[in-house]
């Protein structure tokens, strides 16, 4: 992997850390639905604004219906998922649990897709799932089904992306395919019509005050602006150069910024149970994506 992808990576990682941050704050004042349509409608909007101001012709070579129907999936149901999570979850805690997106994409990828399913990536699988449970039952918040149906949210997110990764490069294309801005401006307009129904249902719901909380819309903003038209834009250029599974990794660099976003600013505190769950995700991911049985393996023979 080329200098210039990693750097986007790690990139891409630091701004969707911040966006559990953004989402924690926002989401108690206006709701999750509220949250998860005005994220991808700012999103697509930003998109928009960048198409215009680079020319970028507005020509979808008959791919519009797919990018749409590919923002569904990859970011209506997902934000949703995580919107609803942020109601009982700690920042930190959706952040690891995203991690398990390339986890989702071994299981989706073997059933579903021909990717071969090797040892490392059954271990790995295991080892994640373990650290899934640890992190449920320990930590600063006391178990219960709200969160539990906490972290199956986040979970069913992570399934989306796992799906979504394959489906890109199947539906859209890699390399010579849609530009990425096209690409994430299609995505964000389809998840802003999936979620505008349900927004329709809840914005009147939510307290007028709540709407007029200036700190409220900046993150609204961030999350829209930054961490979605930002952030898919190299998110879609780096499916297009490394691949799904190569991108679906960036989760594996999220948790450390989530967990940093939510002490610096919401002072949550951190564990050693959390941090134990955390390593055997990180490990899980490692075995994942690095095939290191098969090497040790064949190192040996």
């Amino acid at each position: 992997m080329r200098t210039t992808d990693s750097l986007r990576l790690l990139l891409l990682a630091a701004i969707w850390g911040a966006s559990f941050l953004f989402m924690r704050i926002a989401v108690p004042a206006l709701g999750a639905v509220n949250t998860a349509f005005l994220r991808v409608l700012c999103g697509a909007f930003g998109l928009l604004v960048v198409m215009v101001v680079m020319r970028i012709p507005r020509r979808f070579d008959g791919k519009l219906g797919w990018a749409m129907l590919l923002g569904v999936i990859n970011s209506g149901l997902p934000f949703l998922m995580y919107c609803l999570a942020a109601r009982v979850l700690p920042a930190g805690y959706s952040a690891i649990l995203n991690a398990t997106a390339p986890l989702m994409g071994v299981i989706i990828g073997a059933a579903f897709f021909s990717e071969k399913l090797t040892l490392s990536k059954v271990l790995g699988m295991v080892v994640g799932f373990t650290g899934i449970i640890l992190i449920s039952t320990t930590g600063e918040v006391v178990l219960s089904q709200v969160l539990v149906l906490g972290i199956v949210a986040c979970l069913v997110a992570t399934t989306c992306y796992g799906f979504a990764g394959f489906l890109a490069k199947r539906w859209i294309g890699a390399r010579g395919g849609l530009d990425a801005t096209k690409v994430a401006f299609g995505s964000q307009l389809g998840a802003s019509l999936f979620l505008l129904p349900f927004f329709a249902f809840s914005a009147p719901q939510t307290p007028a005050a709540n709407w007029q909380i200036p700190e409220v819309w900046g993150c609204i903003l961030a999350v829209g602006f930054i961490c979605t038209a930002l952030a898919y834009i190299l998110y879609f250029r780096l499916l297009a150069d490394i691949g799904p599974l190569r991108t679906l990794t960036v989760t594996f660099l999220i948790p450390p910024f989530g967990i940093f976003w939510g002490w610096l600013v919401l002072g949550e505190q951190i564990n050693q149970g959390f941090i134990g769950a955390s390593v055997l995700i990180v490990f899980s991911i490692w075995l994942v994506n690095s095939n290191g049985l098969e090497n040790w393996r064949r190192a040996r023979s």
